[in-house]
């Protein structure tokens, strides 16, 4: 016997900011649109962030996002990707936080999925 089975798929957003676009000049958070880099958490979009080269940053740039407490941070350096220093990565892990580096657009698509998930998650996001 055969049964005739319909799903229907609803797209449910738990999380209060949705990054909705990255372009090379702008980043879509909602409904607002952001020409400078930002730093998000799935609830507040917490500072501008200053364009401080990727090489010269410090765990001590992270300040407000360690406040956060989250459980991941992801590093969107902008159209490529671009390492940090190593010292970075260990400082983040000496803190039991992950640092996940990739490009802009990546670190966005990652970003909506961990924050639906329900997880701690921060991103800053370079142009």
């Amino acid at each position: 016997m055969l049964r005739d089975a319909r799903l229907k798929f609803t797209r449910e957003l738990s999380a209060q900011l949705v990054i909705r676009s990255v372009s090379k000049t702008s980043i879509r958070v909602n409904n607002a649109e952001y020409t400078e880099s930002i730093v998000l958490t799935p609830d507040d979009q917490l500072t501008m962030w200053s364009d401080k080269p990727i090489a010269d940053l410090t765990d001590a740039d992270f300040g407000p996002v360690i406040d956060t407490k989250p459980e991941i941070v992801l590093l969107g350096t902008g159209t490529t990707n671009v390492f940090p220093p190593r010292e970075l990565t260990f400082a983040f892990a000496r803190n039991g936080i992950g640092l996940e580096v990739m490009d802009t657009a990546a670190a966005a698509r990652t970003f909506n999925v961990l924050a639906n998930e329900g997880r701690r998650v921060a991103a800053i996001l370079y142009l």
